[in-house]
């Protein structure tokens, strides 16, 4: 026996028991397809990683923005400048995890970088004169007017965008945040002038309530009998991580006025009433079973 030989054949002796001695080409890895008998079998069992679009703004102006988007420890897969541009910014492949959305959760997913996409938009948030309203114990919670207009070109590319990607991951309109949404005691962008219903209407974009709906249930006055436990329930239902106890404390009022910067902007005021409660019941209603949470 040559000496080659004799050196594999104990080698492979010496190595049988703990590996085995391997000496064929490594396996080819293939499609996800299993080809037997002319037949072709796929996993049925699964559906898009992606589920969520969550939409920002920057408080920052277009310089800020890059920067801490592109050299810090934030990030988002978009960026939407409020220069007149015809450029959407892509920061991070969609295929990879930006770190835009934090602690959180939405529609029983919690870890939301995991699976969403982060759409960042340039805008100032809050108004100047009014940054330091809060300060004097005045106000719990900001009006509508101290926000920050956005760009009208910036609205027109959210929508051409979002409308991308909601259609490429099937993504349920329920699923189209704000970053208040999924983290209300932290968060309240994109703001009360964020054009949610507009986009619904124009584009066909997120989630939105039928007036009918709202004014049918608000004539039940359903909310006059409804106990803290049972309306906390309704927002579950709909997606928001809330409490369970059965008090207004200022996490479930964060909750409220998260709600209501998205579905009744002209007037968040973090504290629950009739009319929050008739939209809420509305929007499940509508969306009752829309979610799919695998």
């Amino acid at each position: 026996m040559a000496k080659n030989t004799v050196s594999t054949a104990l080698a492979c002796g010496l190595t049988l028991s703990l590996v085995g001695c391997v000496t064929t080409a490594p396996p080819v890895i293939t499609t996800n397809n299993y080809n037997v008998d002319s037949k072709t079998y796929q996993a049925t069992g699964k559906s898009e990683r992606i589920k969520t679009i969550v939409l920002h703004y920057t408080v920052s102006d277009n310089e800020r923005s890059i920067k801490t988007l592109t050299t810090g420890n934030v990030s988002a897969h978009y960026l939407i400048l409020d220069k007149d541009d015809n450029k959407i910014y892509n920061l991070v492949p969609e295929s990879e995890r930006a770190w835009h959305a934090g602690d959180g959760g939405f529609s029983g997913r919690t870890i939301l970088n995991d699976t969403s996409i982060g759409i960042e938009i340039v805008n100032s948030g809050i108004k100047p004169e009014y940054r330091d309203a809060l300060k004097n114990g005045t106000l719990d919670y900001r009006p509508y007017h101290h926000y920050v207009e956005f760009d009208e070109l910036q609205i027109k590319k959210v929508a051409q965008l979002v409308q991308d990607i909601a259609a490429r991951y099937d993504i349920s309109p329920k699923n189209i945040i704000g970053h208040a949404d999924m983290a209300p005691s932290r968060k309240i962008d994109p703001g009360a002038k964020f054009p949610w219903k507009r986009l619904y209407v124009d584009y066909g974009i997120g989630a939105w309530y039928d007036e009918f709906d709202k004014q049918f249930l608000l004539n039940q006055e359903a909310f006059e009998s409804a106990t803290i436990p049972e309306i906390k329930q309704a927002f579950r239902q709909y997606g928001y991580q809330i409490n369970d106890t059965d008090t207004w404390d200022e996490a479930s009022r964060d909750v409220v006025y998260a709600f209501q910067l998205h579905f009744r902007p002209q007037q968040p005021t973090g504290n629950m009433d009739s009319e929050t409660y008739a939209i809420l019941q509305a929007l499940n209603q509508k969306y009752a079973g829309k979610d799919d949470f695998y």
